[in-house]
């Protein structure tokens, strides 16, 4: 919602005007100095939005803003060129409403169109939050990164490197949503005050790794690219198994962290839906610019969602930290999920990671069944990966 400075506005008068902390409107305007704002310049407050309302016969500001529990200097705000003393019936003034909805709707099919969509909405309501393209796919479609918090720990989660795990998507991206409604609102997510994460910590979120692929699972063939990807796919118009980005390169086996091992063994030779690690490590466009991000991001703790076995994966070859079966173990606890320290395997972004940074990586393998899982495990999985993102950040 944005409102026009008056003379002697303040972003601590605006806090206490809509009950939302000042941190949060300071760093959902970046280009305003607090020490001074500026009359008649507009200002972001997050949390909330307008709506019109057609004045009644017997309304006033007071009557309004009492039935509203919200001060009458709100609406003065709000409607700087009403008269509150000349109003009639039928004239239209801006009320503000708190959201405290969900504005991600997580049980659709979610493509990188619908990932824009709630990106552009989540924005606008919370506009402390800042996004950015770390990347292009091979299609040249924007790898967008979130960030939440300007603590010193720096976190980083991650979905969809797997095309038919694209649900790990809206779960993400629902977690997002709960996190900064949770903020605007000043309300605990499971007895834990969220306000002392918001200082605390930097998160970083990468909500589709390969949005090719996820675009492909659930939009078909792109056209420029049709003939290759049936070809690809050895002649089939289903895509429920594919994993890989739209060239047939798996993203998750190309990193170099052992890939050479991984390029030995797997049984694709080339392109391929599934397991072809490339011709090299970091080839495709969405891994290098994972990679660019782990080296320029420092992150302190990496989460990569995947799908499916209830269980996580921690460990890579006896260079993840002390801290890493800590962490684990609280995961375990607050999600039910198994911890697995080491499975047989490589070239993965966790294992590369651990490898690179000596930094606790987890793999998270949501919910149970065969992929791409259907929408009617969104609630139960959304409640089992919840206590995961929260210890995440307070860990």
């Amino acid at each position: 919602m944005k409102v026009k400075i008056r003379s002697g506005d303040t972003f601590w008068y605006y806090s206490q005007l809509f009950l939302v902390n000042v941190q949060l409107i300071i760093d959902s305007n970046p280009n305003l100095k607090s020490s001074s704002l500026p009359v008649g310049q507009e200002v972001n407050i997050p949390g909330f939005i307008t709506q019109q309302y057609t004045i009644k016969r017997g309304d006033t500001f007071w009557k309004l803003a009492a039935a509203r529990h919200i001060s009458v200097d709100a609406l003065l705000l709000l409607n700087q060129t009403k008269n509150p003393n000349l109003l009639k019936p039928g004239d239209i003034i801006l009320l503000p409403k708190r959201v405290t909805y969900f504005v991600v709707n997580g049980k659709i099919e979610y493509n990188s169109t619908k990932l824009q969509e709630d990106l552009v909405k989540l924005k606008e309501i919370y506009p402390f939050i800042t996004e950015r393209s770390v990347g292009t796919s091979v299609l040249g479609k924007p790898l967008h990164v979130i960030k939440i918090g300007k603590g010193p720990k720096k976190v980083q989660i991650n979905a969809s490197f797997h095309a038919n795990e694209w649900i790990t998507t809206p779960i993400l991206m629902r977690l997002v949503n709960e996190y900064v409604r949770s903020l605007t609102n000043n309300y605990p997510i499971r007895g834990l005050n969220p306000l002392p994460l918001y200082h605390q910590v930097e998160l970083t979120i990468v909500p589709m790794v390969n949005p090719d692929g996820v675009d492909l699972i659930l939009n078909g063939p792109p056209s420029k690219m049709k003939d290759e990807v049936i070809k690809i796919n050895k002649g089939s118009t289903d895509f429920s198994g594919w994993k890989a980005n739209i060239r047939g390169v798996d993203l998750n086996n190309q990193y170099p962290a052992n890939w050479d091992i991984e390029k030995k063994r797997k049984e694709p030779k080339q392109p391929a839906p599934r397991d072809y690690p490339g011709d090299a490590p970091l080839t495709e466009p969405e891994a290098k610019a994972m990679a660019d991000l782990a080296r320029s991001g420092r992150f302190d703790k990496m989460l990569a969602f995947h799908t499916q076995g209830k269980e996580f994966y921690w460990g890579y070859e006896g260079f993840e930290p002390p801290q890493s079966k800590v962490i684990a173990t609280e995961f375990e606890r607050v999600s039910g999920y198994r911890a697995i320290q080491y499975v047989d395997s490589h070239a993965g972004y966790k294992d590369w990671f651990i490898q690179e940074f000596r930094k606790p990586g987890f793999t998270i393998e949501l919910g149970k069944g065969v992929n791409p899982l259907p929408l009617s495990q969104f609630d139960e999985i959304y409640q089992e990966v919840l206590g995961i993102f929260l210890a995440s950040l307070y860990m």
